[in-house]
């Protein structure tokens, strides 16, 4: 019944497997196993109380040591490779290719979940570097006139060689996987049969061939592998509980089993030994591997004699303790050359972090700038590895930095490239147009345009080094010419200026004494004033003060007029036109002209029909009668000036 109580009530503490148990405290680890043990064993019966006590005094002890030492065993397993080739192998120095390079091995590896470990630590980077060459592409493809969103990336061979690797690894490394949790499962389901073997077997008649099948069974317990964690500790307490049990309930086979336990201890006794010498070797990776491997054959030969069970396992342990030691030493060590770097790194970190917002329009600027931080490159070198945690993080500023200032300094380059190369072409064309005025005789004109030119010019900025002294000189030169010939050209323009005033001045005259017989000189009048305004310009000061004078003289020969009114105005218009048509911009002047006349007559007919539609509502009285005779009066004035304005716009129209 005992192997029924076994089976129907399996250990059901948490079921922990061999890496697990490993990250619990020694206190734990026997605080747990001695539950399982009274779980696997009810109280109410007499054997397998017995059996229980057995268990606590022989075995559950050494499970526990053996335990112990499983737990530092497992935690150096899970850094395995930490002192392998690449365990501190900086890959963010990495170059595209290497990192391409370096997966095309990983691919190749032994151990699929070495490869995928290393392919998680570089995979990110060279994303990055994918990141950066798909954003350089696309920019590139903007700047040349493409759509963002037409743009579409095509990898390299490099980048097509790096993702089937990285899938190949995946695949093999979910193989494995696969593989394993299989075969975990499988070994589940021997381990059970091999169990209930064993339980029919120690519940079976007592034979001679009984311990050589026990030892069979054993056997095949021990060829069994790794089963899925979480049944790991139950297999093993019901197998421990049975092996107890099938040797005490067969004490004729005790002396066998004695000899058993003494070759049992004669084994771990080597195992012992063995591990005693792994202290001494160079290579502390393979003293741990080895050491992992003793660990698992001492748990796997059974128990020993109990007057030397806690020596044997003391003696073993303090063996293994020594590696641990010398793994700790060094990791130790390590960790604080790591930590060590890690504080100089950040300063560097923090130092480079300024040059992020660097800015200036100056290149001697940029190039000191940039000494600065590839001296601050060659310092960041020089420093070791960092800690794993936070060899990405660190890492990942300080590129960003170093790369932010350079993408800033070539966008800078880039632009004043551009910017220098606009400024040529638009100086190019101011160098045209002073070319083309430099010969120009309208002085006032075209010395206005000049001066825009050159105000244009200083604004405009520097042109490429190349071409500045180039096409300062041109552009000077045609400048030079223009005022040289202008100062030559002023003394003429004076006397030419004064000549037009004596002739003006006799003009004016002229009229005046016509004015004593205006009747027959109106046409002479008319011819006087185009030759008025065809003379050409006056010194400056005298301008208006001829004008006025003309004008006094065409009043005073208005003055001693004898035609009507009417007539007086249409000549007046004549005389008037004939500055118009003197201008340079006749038709327009002439156009601006007639709008006003036609702007006056609209006006005034607008006020006689207000007028003439009051004087409906005059009632009659004097003082109505009055106010309509001064109404009336108006309305004959405003209809002679209309008649006066539309024989001036008839003059207009002859022209």
């Amino acid at each position: 019944m005992e192997q029924e109580k076994i089976e129907q009530e399996p250990v059901q503490s948490e079921p922990l497997s061999s890496e697990e148990v490993a990250s619990k405290s020694d206190s734990a680890v026997e605080e747990k196993e001695d539950v399982e043990e009274k779980q696997v064993v009810p109280e109410n019966d007499s054997v397998e109380k017995k059996v229980e006590e057995k268990i606590e005094a022989k075995d559950a002890s050494v499970k526990n040591e053996e335990d112990d030492s499983k737990e530092e065993n497992s935690e150096e397993e899970d850094d395995e490779h930490d002192e392998d080739e690449l365990a501190h192998e900086d890959f963010e120095k990495y170059t595209k290719e290497q990192l391409v390079e370096l997966v095309k091995k990983l691919a190749k590896h032994d151990s699929p979940l070495y490869a995928a470990k290393y392919l998680n630590r570089v995979e990110h980077l060279f994303e990055e570097i994918k990141a950066a060459e798909v954003e350089e592409a696309k920019s590139k493809f903007i700047e040349e006139g493409g759509e963002e969103d037409g743009f579409s990336f095509k990898a390299d061979e490099l980048i097509n060689r790096f993702e089937a690797n990285s899938r190949l690894i995946h695949d093999r490394k979910s193989a494995f996987i696969r593989e394993r949790e299989s075969q975990k499962q499988n070994n589940l389901k021997k381990a059970e049969e091999t169990l209930e073997k064993l339980r029919e077997f120690v519940d079976s008649e007592e034979s001679s061939a009984s311990f050589n099948k026990f030892k069979e069974i054993q056997s095949e317990w021990k060829a069994i592998g790794d089963v899925p964690g979480q049944y790991s500790k139950t297999l093993w307490a019901n197998y421990n509980a049975l092996v107890s049990r099938f040797y005490d309930q067969r004490s004729i086979y005790f002396e066998l089993k004695e000899l058993d336990r003494k070759k049992n201890y004669e084994a771990k006794l080597e195992l012992c030994e063995r591990a005693e010498k792994l202290a001494e070797f160079d290579n502390l990776k393979e003293a741990i591997t080895s050491l992992n491997e003793l660990h698992e054959e001492f748990k796997h030969i059974g128990p020993v004699p109990e007057d030397v069970q806690e020596d044997l396992w003391l003696r073993f342990k303090a063996a293994s303790d020594a590696v641990y030691q010398r793994r700790k030493e060094f990791i130790s060590d390590l960790k604080s050359e790591l930590s060590d770097n890690l504080v100089k790194k950040q300063e560097l970190v923090d130092k480079i972090k300024v040059f992020e917002e660097f800015e200036s329009d100056r290149i001697k600027a940029w190039n000191s700038k940039t000494k600065e931080i590839l001296e601050i490159q060659k310092d960041w070198e020089k420093i070791g590895g960092l800690p794993r945690d936070k060899s990405k993080e660190i890492n990942r500023a300080f590129w960003s930095s170093f790369k932010t200032f350079f993408h800033n300094k070539g966008r800078f380059f880039k632009k004043l490239d551009e910017q220098r190369s606009g400024n040529y072409e638009e100086k190019l064309k101011l160098v045209e147009q002073a070319e083309a005025l430099k010969e120009s005789t309208d002085w006032v004109k075209t010395a206005n345009e000049f001066k825009e030119l050159q105000k244009k010019w200083k604004e405009i900025g520097p042109v490429p080094e190349k071409h500045r002294n180039e096409i300062y000189l041109k552009f000077k030169a045609a400048c030079d010419q223009f005022f040289d010939n202008r100062r030559g050209s002023h003394k003429e323009e004076e006397k030419s200026y004064k000549e037009n005033l004596k002739l003006k001045k006799e003009i004016v005259d002229q009229i005046e004494k016509w004015a004593t017989s205006a009747d027959e000189h109106i046409e002479d009048l008319k011819e006087k004033s185009i030759e008025f305004a065809k003379v050409g310009f006056v010194p400056r000061k005298d301008i208006k003060l001829i004008k006025t004078q003309f004008s006094e003289a065409v009043d005073k020969f208005m003055g001693g007029l004898s035609i009507p009114d009417e007539d007086k105005s249409a000549l007046r218009a004549e005389v008037e036109l004939g500055d118009i048509l003197a201008s340079k911009n006749s038709d327009r002047a002439l156009y601006h002209k007639e709008q006003l006349i036609r702007k006056q007559i609209h006006q005034i007919e607008n006020d006689v029909a207000l007028w003439k539609n009051n004087l409906e509502f005059f009632a009659h009285s004097k003082t109505a009668d009055s106010l309509r005779e001064e109404v009336n009066e108006k309305i004959e004035q405003a209809e002679s000036k209309i008649a006066s304005l539309k024989g001036q716009l008839r003059v207009l129209r002859s022209v």
